[in-house]
């Protein structure tokens, strides 16, 4: 399908004046319903990354759209100063959710991260009593927790790391999957571990069995936080409310974000008991935008939909479809198929296109998906898709593999 002449003058006239720190398929959006999308050539497309799990829920989801316009007829922003009356029932939805005591909310992912280490740090002063200046944080090798400094100085990718350090210490790496790189970085100046419980960005890397159950067990035997960043994984998209349920952990703190927000408005949240959160106190940390309103209000519809179990079923039935389907791919093309639910990274053969000519010809035959690094497609459709949508969706990836 070629680009038309409209949606390469707005692709032009993007170019012009955006920084050029995304290289979008050639497509413009217009509009949006369920599982599907229709540019501004007419034509619409079947969204198989739904914002990298942010729109768990779909486009214009009615009862989201529906609590968001009241909403914004009332109140958007107070800021912190201020207590608003969306505020508390927000905070307890979301710990109910979670199993928590307290809610700490923010606005976008790389927020709510930041967020969660300041806290392990702080706790580990205060509670744990670490040598001030010296707590450390272990990560894990292809991680990927946003973009801000602190950040992307843990990152393994060179794309994210190269041209911004110096970057701040105190943030061993290991090797991901592995219980024994991690039971041997921690030191008596650990306080925290933070994994993703999926790796997502890296080619929705599942761990090996018990991976997370080795992890909380480390936890618990050194005295240290476990700090799990749910904000691709969670909320539904692996077929139970959070990617840790599948192995019946419970992380000290959850990182949440992306669906939170209900593909509206940034929304996300750190979330842990109070013998945790309480080591912050007012003037340490905050956001004017943090908690707001209009965010709450649609927060709060998000944790309603899911206490129904209706989106961690599908996710589980129609997860096993797709990753059947998926199984179906030839082999001389595709090598491994790997996830969870409605997630799922397919790696091509060693000699195929790379992942980003693929989804250019997915584009082509009106699927939208996204290349995770070279040789891996992720596809994480909205969990409102159909069966019969996932069936159309994989036939056009088996067309397309083709050429």
């Amino acid at each position: 399908m070629p680009v038309t002449a409209e949606t390469a003058a707005a692709l032009a006239r993007a170019d012009e004046h955006s920084a050029h720190n995304y290289s979008p398929l050639p497509v413009v959006i217009e509009s949006g319903a369920g599982a599907w999308v229709r540019g501004i050539d007419g034509v619409d497309y079947l969204d198989v990354l739904a914002g990298y799990s942010a729109l768990n829920f779909g486009h214009a989801h009615p009862e989201l759209l529906a609590i968001a316009h009241e909403q914004l007829g009332r109140l958007t922003l107070t800021s912190r100063a201020f207590q608003h009356d969306r505020f508390a029932a927000f905070c307890a939805d979301v710990a109910r959710l979670c199993g928590k005591d307290a809610v700490l909310p923010m606005n976008t992912g790389a927020e709510a991260v930041e967020t969660g280490l300041k806290l392990a740090r702080k706790w580990g002063y205060e509670v744990k009593g670490v040598r001030a200046d010296c707590a450390e944080i272990i990560t894990c090798s292809g991680n990927f927790h946003g973009r801000t400094i602190g950040i992307v100085g843990f990152s393994s990718d060179p794309d994210a790391r190269e041209g911004f350090g110096p970057f701040p210490a105190g943030f061993p790496s290991v090797e991901y999957g592995s219980l024994d790189a991690m039971a041997n970085a921690i030191s008596a100046d650990t306080v925290a571990v933070l994994v993703e419980p999926i790796q997502g960005e890296a080619g929705v890397l599942v761990p090996p069995d018990g991976y997370l159950a080795g992890v909380r067990r480390l936890c618990d035997d050194h005295g240290i936080l476990m700090l799990a960043d749910e904000i691709q994984s969670g909320l539904g998209r692996t077929g139970d409310t959070f990617a840790c349920d599948h192995e019946g952990v419970v992380p000290d703190v959850y990182i949440l974000g992306k669906a939170l927000g209900g593909g509206i408005v940034p929304v996300s949240a750190v979330v842990a008991d109070r013998d945790v959160m309480d080591v912050i106190g007012p003037g340490r940390h905050g956001s004017t935008f943090g908690g707001n309103a209009l965010a709450c209000a649609v927060g709060s519809g998000v944790v309603r939909l899911l206490e129904t179990g209706e989106y961690q079923r599908r996710s589980r039935q129609l997860g096993e479809h797709l990753h059947g389907l998926l199984k179906e791919l030839p082999p001389d093309r595709v090598t491994e198929v790997r996830g969870r639910g409605l997630w799922a990274g397919v790696q091509l053969a060693p000699g195929q296109p790379s992942a980003r000519v693929i989804c250019e010809r997915l584009l082509a035959r009106r699927v939208l998906a996204k290349d995770a690094h070279e040789g891996t497609i992720r596809i994480a459709p909205p969990l409102v898709i159909t069966r019969e949508e996932l069936a159309w969706a994989v036939g056009q990836l088996a067309d397309a593999l083709v050429g």
